[in-house]
């Protein structure tokens, strides 16, 4: 039979998509005081601005460390959705001020992608943002989008890290601050930089006991200032050791060894050896081709729709540096620990895993498998995490590689002898934040983009079972395609 193309590609995804449900002249994600600022000063120059921010999130989220590490240390009051944002908007007066100017805000609204055309996606009507609350999905389109995503805690593994009671200065700050809904008591933190000190001296003025602060090099690395702020309080840092194991019961932590051979009892262990620009958005938009946050600063590609202000946009501090001190706990911290101690909470992957390159326990091991290491792996180029996440599991759990992408880049780096700079991160996909499949889902697509679902990889077969491949099922397929583009 000969075919003649009449110029219509069922197939094809051109002009099927959705148009947005809305479009902004500026679309802000992220509520903190830069983004904030940010609406409040387009919408007085007359811009059409939609400001987003996650918070107040789930408190099932919040339980697997999203957005922050919050490691299980929060009150029963962050399941109240009312009396959460009723915080938000006690702690944060200038939301008020920002709608007053005309800012539309969306609170407890997560973006979960940025999608624009380019060589990879020629289909979209529109550059677009996708968003997410507890009921739906949906676009919005917009010609410029500020980042203002903050930063999120840089997690290190140690033997009892994977219990309730163990989390990152900056969720422990959210808590007190934002939700005053922290559920501690007594607190030890890791390290003794400027957020070691500013998280214990907040600690303190709220009530909570401050155990102490544990730094593994042999002084102190705060500011002047802030360590005589806290000698004020009597808090101790102790210096040229670091934890060697946390203790536990039914309710999580309740000791901490260290390596100057004392226990001291606690309920939460801080972890405040330093922060990460959460990149997520503009990383997962760009494929993964950013800059590498730990190193000590990002700074987006330099595209005029796309920008980034606050701690996203890179470590302030830039005269202290950031890499070694980090390394130096790295190093400290894989001393003490023994193999079997998890890296990746989500998938129980341990270190012996990581560095052998295994996956999970869950997962066969057959005896190629075994045999394989990060050895064998370096014998073929420099060890990427993306590959290793890809053999391993490590970071491809429910918090999305929050708790170990960091980590596993310094131990790979530790491992193969390599500065850390050396290693790239692991990449982000959208969505980037996790989502109930239902909400991803239901979407309202258009009836050009229906008509052809099962087809639209242009792949005639794509869908035809394998037991009915060469059957005149899959010529009957294959005519029925054609229907719609030839005569």
């Amino acid at each position: 039979m000969e075919l003649k193309f009449t110029g219509t590609d069922i197939c094809a995804v051109n002009g099927t998509r959705s148009a947005p449900e809305a479009h902004y002249e500026l679309v802000v994600v992220g509520a903190g005081s830069s983004g904030v600022a940010a609406a409040i000063d387009a919408a007085k120059a007359g811009t059409k601005v939609l400001l987003i921010d996650e918070n107040p999130v789930s408190g099932a989220l919040m339980g697997n460390d999203v957005p922050l590490y919050f490691g299980g240390r929060m009150t029963a009051a962050t399941q109240n959705s009312e009396r959460m944002l009723e915080a938000i908007f006690m702690s944060m007066p200038a939301l008020e001020t920002a709608m007053e100017a005309g800012v539309e805000l969306l609170l407890g609204t997560t973006a979960w992608g940025v999608y624009r055309n380019g060589p990879g996606v020629a289909s979209l009507p529109d550059q677009v943002v996708g968003l997410a609350d507890s009921e739906r999905s949906w676009l919005v389109g917009f010609d410029h989008i500020t980042l203002a995503t903050g930063a999120r805690d840089l997690a290190m593994a140690f033997p009892g890290w994977n219990q309730p009671g163990v989390m990152g200065a900056a969720a422990l700050q959210m808590l007190l601050t934002r939700y005053d809904a922290f559920a501690g008591n007594r607190i030890l933190v890791l390290g003794s930089h400027d957020l070691a000190i500013e998280t214990a001296i907040l600690a303190h003025a709220r009530g909570v006991h401050v155990a102490g602060l544990v730094e593994v090099r042999d002084e102190p690395q705060g500011s002047t200032e802030l360590q005589a702020k806290l000698a004020a309080t009597g808090i101790a840092i102790y210096c040229g050791t670091t934890i060697t194991s946390a203790k536990g019961g039914i309710d999580g932590i309740e000791s901490a060894a260290l390596s100057n051979g004392q226990e001291i009892a606690c309920d939460t262990i801080c972890v405040a050896i330093g922060l990460i620009p959460s990149i997520e958005l503009v990383d997962a938009m760009h494929g993964g081709r950013t800059l590498n946050a730990t190193r000590g600063g990002y700074v987006p590609v330099g595209e005029a729709t796309v920008s980034a202000v606050g701690d996203c946009a890179g470590l302030t501090d830039t005269s202290f540096d950031h890499v070694a001190y980090r390394m130096d706990w790295m190093q400290a911290l894989t001393a003490i620990s023994a193999d079997d101690t998890v890296i990746c909470q989500c998938e129980e992957v341990t270190r012996a895993d990581l560095i052998g390159v295994q996956p999970p326990n869950y997962l066969v091991r057959p005896a190629p498998m075994c045999a394989r290491s990060l050895d064998t792996l370096l014998q073929d180029g420099p060890a990427n995490p993306d590959q290793i996440k890809r053999l391993t599991r490590a970071g491809m759990g429910v918090c999305q590689g929050r708790r170990c992408r960091d980590q596993v880049a310094m131990l790979l780096a530790l491992e193969a002898g390599q500065p850390f700079g050396t290693i790239p991160l692991a990449s982000h996909r959208a969505p980037v934040r996790p989502l109930p499949m239902k909400i991803m889902a239901d979407w309202n697509e258009p009836e050009a983009m229906t008509a052809a679902w099962d087809v639209w990889f242009g792949i005639p077969t794509q869908w035809v079972p394998l037991e009915d491949l060469g059957t005149q099922y899959e010529e009957d397929h294959r005519q029925m395609l054609y229907t719609g583009m030839y005569e």
